[in-house]
């Protein structure tokens, strides 16, 4: 290993420039750091390494260590060049060609993608896509509508809560979410679907009825006191509620989208390319 790094020629820049004043000589950055072989790392590539906030101590660090990564690289790639067959450097060319062209085929798609592609789904659109679809939907997971309540057994209040709890009335539920800075955990809505397993950290005591329907249910222990009303359940392979899965459905609109903007796309380029002699046929 010794005679490779002898390949290595550092300039008087070691021993001669403060490394904490590399970028502000921008004048000179074509100056040579360091070759390896017929490898070379100029200054202008450390100016790009070096924050703009940095003691002259940390940068002479990153520097450094940003040469030896650097030297260590090109003699791994310069030996990994001489010990490949001319079989395995045309394959790696060929990977880096199809690479690249994906890369930039890809970039221009993205691109005419974010200028051309509606975004607008309207809720007619998710509703219409979602009953053509809703066998597709089964659930994986148990959901759960359910308002709860955890609150400390030491309130001064407690059966007051229980009472607002309990009532259907808007006026008792704001007066509830007045008091919330005092609960440990809560939910109110139980319009919304919940995953039964996120509940069940909030609400442990529901796996005594796990997948019951529950008007009004309360528990107490050392945590505290426990309210819980459960509205509806669901369980694995039913059909998900509409509301559950809008979002995803949004995004399958979008993508479908995607895929006939792109289609159409590349068939205009074709008729494009054919008129225009550009692209035959033999």
């Amino acid at each position: 290993m010794k005679k490779y790094l002898l390949l290595i020629v550092i300039t008087l820049f070691f021993n001669s420039c403060d490394y904490f004043n590399i970028k502000e000589k921008e004048g000179n950055s074509s100056e040579i750091v360091a070759i390896v072989n017929t490898e070379k790392l100029f200054k202008k590539d450390l100016n790009e390494i070096l924050p703009n906030e940095i003691t002259k101590e940390d940068s002479t660090i990153l520097v450094r260590s940003y040469i030896n990564d650097w030297a260590v690289k090109q003699l791994l790639l310069k030996k990994a060049e001489s010990n490949s067959s001319q079989e395995e450097l045309d394959e790696i060319n060929k990977l880096v060609k199809d690479y690249r062209e994906s890369l930039m085929i890809n970039n221009y798609k993205e691109m005419l993608i974010n200028q051309q592609l509606d975004t607008v789904v309207n809720q007619q659109e998710i509703d219409t896509f979602y009953y053509k679809n809703k066998a597709n939907f089964r659930l994986n997971e148990e959901l759960i509508q359910i308002k709860y309540l955890h609150f400390d057994n030491k309130v001064i209040n407690k059966n007051e809560l229980i009472k607002l709890f309990k009532s259907n009335k808007i006026e008792d539920l704001e007066a509830l979410e007045k008091q919330q800075l005092s609960f440990k955990s809560f939910q109110f809505n139980d319009s919304v679907w919940l995953r039964l397993d996120n509940v069940l950290l909030k609400v442990p005591f529901l796996k005594e009825n796990l997948l019951k329907k529950i008007q009004f249910t309360q528990k107490q222990d050392s945590l505290g006191v426990y309210l819980a009303s459960v509205k509806d359940v669901l369980i694995r392979n039913d059909i998900a509620p509409l509301s559950y899965v809008e979002s995803t459905i949004k995004q399958m609109i979008l993508h479908k989208r995607k895929i006939e903007l792109i289609r159409e796309i590349e068939k205009i380029l074709v008729q494009d390319a054919t008129k225009n002699n550009n692209f035959k046929i033999y």
